[in-house]
């Protein structure tokens, strides 16, 4: 398995390039970020996180007072405002209530990844992809993120099982993913997803899909 995955993604770089490295981030923006990105393009997201600065600066206790409304204002762009306000509000209350009243993160490097991973997940509105990205690209943990692209690029390059859930498709893939590539590929697996291997009428005239796939685009 490690060997495939390996071979994957040396054609996935081949194709797509190395991706660039996580912006380098406060670890609470990213908590911050991470939210803004849920159910939305990559764009909007942007948009709403500069936004959010231009309106709040990076005072987190600014963000977590500020009226609902008005916070969801700041992030419209993103869409699902209301709910992503109430998320970024609870998440801040929630680590300001854990350090006994500071903005931080720091604790989390002291714990392994499944407490870590719990922790987070905790939170209302953090799922285990959000928790897993804030790992990975925050903290660099042996942690590998599944989002839709991923899962079904995986299936399609028969790394898990058709009928995997999301729990064992996390699982075997942050098991067997060699933990040097584990950004790259969940980043990798992405981009083929949006760029080749998309969900419905993929184009699989491409090398990697030529060499490493067998789907009934195929």
């Amino acid at each position: 398995m490690e060997d495939r995955i390996s071979d994957i993604h040396g054609a996935l770089v081949n194709l797509h390039g190395e991706p660039e490295p996580p912006r380098d981030m406060h670890p609470i923006d990213s908590v911050i970020h991470t939210i803004l990105s849920q159910n939305t393009s990559d764009e909007n997201r942007d948009n709403a996180w500069d936004d959010l600065v231009s309106e709040f600066g990076h005072n987190y206790e600014a963000i977590e007072n500020a009226d609902h409304d008005e916070l969801a204002d700041a992030i419209r762009t993103a869409g699902l405002a209301n709910q992503k306000a109430s998320r970024i509000q609870d998440s801040l209350r929630t680590i300001r209530e854990h350090t006994g009243g500071e903005y931080s993160l720091e604790f989390i490097k002291e714990m392994d990844v499944d407490e870590a991973q719990s922790w987070l997940t905790n939170i209302k509105g953090i799922g285990d992809k959000t928790a897993g990205i804030i790992l990975l690209f925050r903290f660099g943990m042996d942690y590998f993120p599944v989002d839709t692209h991923c899962e079904r690029l995986a299936k399609r390059f028969d790394l898990i099982p058709e009928d995997a859930s999301y729990a064992r498709a996390h699982e075997l893939l942050t098991e067997h993913v060699p933990s040097d590539i584990k950004y790259s590929f969940h980043r990798l697996l992405i981009d083929h997803g949006r760029a080749y291997c998309t969900a419905r009428d993929a184009d699989c005239s491409n090398p990697v899909c030529e060499q490493f796939c067998d789907c009934e685009y195929c």
